[in-house]
């Protein structure tokens, strides 16, 4: 359905692609992963014609029509929201737009007549009688009630457009769609309503995501950007993730035999092939491992930061007891009479539909903000260590990376301290980097390096993995499920979740839910849900 022939990408010396041959078949899903900067959006922006190529072509089928998630927060803010839905049908839409300019003309001719019942004739045949109760049924099931859909899109919040522009790209089945971070901003709800949507979806699917468990139940190829390159992959990220670490662990044994290696791969893609069988996207489309050469198997270039958390003590049995613990702002509550254990080894994921309640739990519990009442003590042998939300006040200097972490540590020796930058990645001259001149990410994995410097043995989170890549997303994923100590987090990503806590408290303005039990437990116990209804009632 879409052929990339002999494609190259160049800005200036700097090669992104070098002379890409790839096919999109239609009933697949492909899931685009790269580190940063190595060009993901970029090639999707080439694939919808938004940027020409260096070289090569882009061809798509004849008659497909492509449907793209849109990147423009603002583009549609003076269009009321159901007919923004309806607008990603571009030819539905001018019909529509042709056939009320027709009929509103006060001198409405015979020919005019010949028109309109050409456009109603097209108009049915495209189902356009059912497009606004279609376009309505999107937005209700990605969380956008009814009475928002006649109001502007300007009047919504940043969540709520998001999930507008989603309606509005996979509105009227198109030929092909392209999502680029599509879950971004969406709840667990909203989230595996899409998952569910694509696994019926028929039709061509390319999508980028940071969200490995999004990309493990949806995708049924992996296309890989690496080495200038761009190649295509069959199974999920989890497959394409655990194939290339172990063909890396496998180049580096270098007296393994052949044969060795080669059965070591068989009984990787049988064993994967096995659990894939049992998971959501074993539908018959996506029973597709069997046809895996091993030869497709490749260590990937990739670096993974060294997320590594120890511990200077170990903590005793008393770790952190809150006790009838409210807070307030001057317009609301966000939440009351918290209480609560923690207890050694607990690592407890914290919920909310409302994240400020979260992150002014946080910011409470690491003396950055008083609670309106009650109390909250940790043990004596611990040792906290937060990781907040939003950084940018640790980083309003002009010093380098050096000098800023230095500032955190009681060892000052620089090789010491660019030990710990180094195994975020930063080496070299890197380190001299100003803080001033930082990206989101590279904030982070300062900030993450403050945790392991201060070797804490409670670690208190508010979304991690926020600005992170891929690389960086599994390493701290492995760190914490590694840690011996206790956690505290919160947490968009699903696997990230799923895989770290054992414990699940969930907090809304009427109370809490306190659940010892894994992520997956907790959003499918029919229990927990109609306690959580309480919460926000």
């Amino acid at each position: 359905m879409i052929s990339v022939n002999n494609l190259s990408l160049q800005f200036g010396k700097r090669v992104l692609f070098d002379q890409v041959n790839i096919k999109f078949a239609n009933g697949n899903c492909y899931g685009v992963i790269g580190a940063n900067g190595a060009g993901k959006s970029t090639f999707l922006k080439i694939l919808t014609g938004d940027i020409d190529p260096t070289t090569g072509q882009v061809a798509i089928e004849p008659g497909k029509r492509m449907a793209v998630l849109k990147q423009n927060h603002f583009e549609f803010d003076e269009v009321p929201v159901l007919d923004t839905v309806i607008m990603g049908h571009g030819k539905l839409w001018k019909i529509m737009q042709e056939k009320d300019a027709l009929y509103a003309k006060p001198d409405f001719s015979e020919e005019d007549g010949v028109k309109a019942s050409e456009l109603e004739h097209e108009f049915s045949e495209m189902n356009g009688w059912n497009a606004q109760s279609d376009a309505a049924a999107l937005l209700s099931n990605l969380g956008i009630t009814e009475e928002w859909h006649y109001s502007l899109v300007r009047e919504l919040n940043g969540s709520q457009k998001v999930r507008v522009l989603l309606a509005q790209a996979i509105f009227g089945n198109p030929d092909i769609l392209v999502l680029d971070e599509p879950t971004n901003d969406l709840d667990i709800h909203s989230i595996t309503w899409l998952e569910d949507f694509l696994l019926d979806f028929k039709n061509l699917v390319i999508v980028v995501s940071h969200d490995r468990h999004f990309l493990d139940t949806v995708c049924t190829h992996v296309v890989d950007i690496d080495f200038k390159a761009i190649k295509l992959f069959t199974g999920n990220y989890s497959f394409w993730y655990q194939s290339s670490q172990l063909a890396m662990s496998q180049r580096s044994a270098a007296n393994k035999k052949a044969e060795e290696k080669r059965k070591e791969l068989t009984e990787f893609i049988l064993r994967f092939s096995a659990n894939v069988a049992k998971s959501r996207q074993a539908t018959s489309r996506r029973k597709l491992l069997e046809k895996i050469s091993i030869d497709d198997i490749q260590p990937s270039s990739r670096k993974y930061p060294a997320i590594i958390f120890q511990q200077k003590r170990e903590a005793g049995d008393q770790i952190l007891r809150v006790e009838n613990l409210s807070y307030s702002t001057a317009e609301t509550s966000l939440f009351k009479n918290l209480d609560f254990y923690v207890n050694k080894g607990d690592k407890i994921a914290v919920l909310s539909k409302d994240s400020l309640i979260i992150t002014s739990l946080f910011k409470i519990l690491a003396g950055e903000l008083s609670a309106t009442s009650g109390e909250f003590k940790f043990g004596q042998t611990i040792t906290p260590a937060y990781l907040p939300n939003e950084n940018s006040k640790y980083f309003q200097t002009d010093d380098n990376l050096v000098d800023w972490l230095r500032q955190f540590s009681e060892e000052k020796d620089e090789m010491y301290i660019r030990g710990f930058l180094g195994k975020m990645l930063f080496s070299g001259e890197e380190v001299f980097k100003k803080c001033s001149v930082l990206s989101g990410g590279e904030k982070v994995r300062c900030m993450i390096s403050r945790c392991m410097l201060a070797s804490a043995n409670l670690l208190i989170l508010d979304e991690p993995t926020n600005h992170l890549d891929l690389e960086s997303i599994q390493a701290f994923n492995n760190g914490l499920k590694d840690f011996p100590g206790t956690v505290l987090f919160t947490s968009h990503d699903h696997e990230f979740t799923q895989t770290v806590a054992n414990r699940v408290i969930e907090i809304g303005p009427n109370g809490f839910v306190d659940k010892l039990m894994t992520y997956d437990e907790y959003i499918s116990s029919e229990k927990v849900m109609e306690q959580k209804e309480l919460l926000y009632s």
